[in-house]
């Protein structure tokens, strides 16, 4: 891939689309349809596996997967609750720690404990009561910034929420939309949980005042407006700070022909906060088996093996390797901000409210 390609918004890698893979072996059954031999996963548009990977899966369990992508994070969730009825599939990989309390208020998930979930490291753990979901990755979302423009400029790149509004980076930001994005809700709820519910308010007057740019999505902000990455430079994007994620220097490394020696993009690690995503499977799915078996299979050591490179997150499970250029160039933050599902579930409606009142008018 050269480093002229699009990185999707969250995974930063090439996705796998609509995709259906022969099965090997002997037939599943499940749930409300006994004699079905496919598994279906919905997720949004970042998922991607290689295909080596789930043909393991396949072979191993006797069903074909097919994966149907629904949009960003947000969408996909919400089209997945008003459809949790009759769903489109069996599994749903790809809720956040952002939007998890939304899902399980509104049912959207039937309680079952994968197997190999006692290897998941129990910080990301949660409903442990009912196991409606099951942890399946983690990334942080943080400001990136180019190094050269910092270079040239003899001007030392920001290192914490604090540094953003100072004067010397006015002009210098570009952040997503907290409505309609994820890596832009959760810059949002990095501010939360460093200022506090009445510090932020403040935090983001100053920030709106040093002249930080809105745009919906993260395609937009990193692609168009950043200066630093690979499409960046094709679309002259002209500001040098960009909220993305802290895997997305090792994407730039990853995919440039040649590959440098150093990423071009950096990461300010005081301005991290942590994403966890989560799969479930699906209230009223037809393949309940199915469905079993693909999270039981979700949380291996073989697939947990494989995201990095797929969909640029982290693995969750004790053990699970990461490649060396993830170590290199973008290792997880120390100290990344967070905010307990329940904090998030009371608070987000109304900070993102109150967000778009104050920065957006």
């Amino acid at each position: 891939m050269s480093t002229t390609k699009k990185f999707t918004a969250a995974a930063l890698a090439a996705g796998l689309g609509l995709v259906t893979l022969s099965a090997c072996g002997s037939s599943g059954s499940g749930g409300g349809d006994a004699d079905s031999k496919t598994v279906t996963l919905v997720s949004h548009d970042s998922w991607a596996a290689s295909k080596s990977v789930l043909e393991d899966f396949e072979k191993q369990s006797g069903y074909t997967v097919k994966v149907l992508k629904d949009g960003d994070a947000g969408q996909a969730v919400n089209k997945a609750i008003l459809t949790k009825d009759n769903p489109q599939g069996d599994v749903f990989f790809g809720v956040d720690n952002t939007l998890l309390s939304r899902a399980l208020d509104n049912g959207l998930f039937q309680p079952y404990e994968a197997k190999g979930s006692g290897l998941i490291r129990p910080e990301y753990q949660v409903d442990r009561a009912k196991h409606r979901v099951t942890p399946i990755d983690s990334g942080d979302i943080c400001v990136n910034y180019d190094k050269k423009y910092f270079a040239d400029h003899k001007l030392d790149p920001p290192a914490s929420f604090g540094d953003l509004v100072e004067p010397r980076y006015k002009n210098l930001l570009v952040t997503e939309n907290a409505a309609t994005s994820s890596p832009g809700l959760g810059f949002l709820l990095g501010t939360a949980a460093e200022y506090g519910d009445k510090g932020w308010p403040d935090y983001w007057k100053k920030l709106k005042a040093n002249g930080v740019k809105v745009v919906d999505g993260w395609e937009q902000a990193y692609n168009q407006e950043f200066s630093g990455s690979a499409g960046g430079k094709k679309a002259k994007g002209d500001r040098p700070l960009v909220v993305s994620y802290a895997s997305s220097p090792p994407a730039e490394v990853i995919y440039a022909s040649p590959k440098p020696k150093t990423a071009p993009t950096g990461v300010a690690s005081g301005t991290c906060f942590r994403q966890v995503e989560y799969a479930g499977l699906l209230s009223n799915a037809k393949n309940t088996k199915g469905g079993k078996a693909l999270l039981d299979f979700l949380v291996t050591k073989e697939f947990q093996e494989d995201m990095p490179l797929n969909m640029f997150v982290y693995p969750v499970v004790k053990g699970a390797q990461v490649p060396a250029e993830f170590s290199e160039f973008g290792p997880a933050a120390k100290s990344p901000e967070t905010l307990a599902p329940a904090e998030i579930a009371d608070n987000r409606d109304q900070w993102v409210k109150s967000w778009t009142s104050l920065v957006l008018k």
